[in-house]
């Protein structure tokens, strides 16, 4: 007779995943806690409104301009790149539908505007992700900037109160896999 016939398997699944989000939830309110300083909140805000979109449109029309036809295919890759990024996280951000953090959590308050209502999976991370890997992979003497951004950008989601930690994680985790295949494609 095996023990595990009696295991009660969707209880002790219950029961991770209610530890899982309580873990979540303290280390989102310690993240907001910490970046909760005047001085951090106001470049924590410029660092997620440059991840908005505006530092990855930038280098998207730059590349070509300062390297010419060698700067298209990163240019090409991070469009391509950002397409896919946008159909995957519109889904699952619609289909999973986690309220952000400072809507469910009374100890965190927004410390940004949020662009949707969703918090699952960061957007902003997924792109930094992807784009990151992108970027690295062509021009490598950017790596170490920026992944300093990357690592940025994901902190100032969660002190602000616009995302979980696991929501920054599976976001970027998602922008690695897009950034692998894309750089993989022939």
């Amino acid at each position: 007779m095996s023990p595990w016939r009696d295991f009660d398997h969707s209880a002790w699944i219950e029961r991770a995943a209610s530890s899982c989000a309580d873990a979540d939830r303290r280390w989102a309110v310690t993240f907001h806690r910490a970046g909760g300083h005047p001085s951090a909140l106001f470049v924590l805000r410029i660092v997620s409104r440059l991840g908005d979109g505006i530092l990855w449109y930038a280098f998207i029309i730059a590349l070509p301009v300062v390297y010419g036809w060698s700067g298209w295919p990163c240019s090409l890759q991070m469009i391509t790149a950002g397409a896919f990024n946008l159909l995957i996280y519109l889904c699952l951000k619609h289909g999973i539908g986690r309220s952000r953090p400072y809507m469910d959590c009374p100890d965190i308050r927004a410390g940004a505007r949020a662009l949707d209502r969703f918090s699952f999976p960061s957007g902003h991370a997924l792109h930094a992700v992807a784009y990151a890997i992108i970027l690295s992979h062509h021009y490598p003497q950017l790596t170490l900037a920026l992944w300093a951004f990357v690592a940025l950008v994901a902190a100032s989601r969660v002190a602000l109160g616009l995302h979980y930690p696991s929501d920054v994680v599976a976001g970027g985790m998602i922008g690695a896999a897009v950034a692998a295949i894309i750089l993989a494609w022939p």
